[in-house]
């Protein structure tokens, strides 16, 4: 259950890292609306065996966790403005 989690999760996180810098940091400004979308997605895609279950709810934290993470790490946009995180980055 907890692999399965992860490999969900690092599929998710392969998405994330392909799209364009400004977009992620856009994004990163609704953490909580992402955390939100990806755990119901993949409660709805995995729905039906307590294995699913559980390993759409370790993605969904393991999601949350990374969402988290990354703005602190990597900062936020908020409007036309970066608000960087521990590391700034050139946008």
């Amino acid at each position: 259950m907890f692999l399965t989690g992860f490999a969900i999760f690092l599929s998710l996180l392969f998405i994330f890292v392909k799209l364009p810098r400004r977009t992620l940091l856009r994004l990163l400004r609704h953490d909580l609306l992402i955390d939100l979308a990806v755990t119901a997605l993949v409660l709805a895609i995995h729905w039906g065996t307590l294995g699913g279950i559980m390993a759409a709810t370790v993605a969904g934290l393991m999601t949350s966790l990374a969402t988290s993470a990354a703005k602190r790490l990597f900062g936020q946009i908020k409007g036309d403005t970066y608000l960087p995180g521990i590391f700034n980055l050139k946008v």
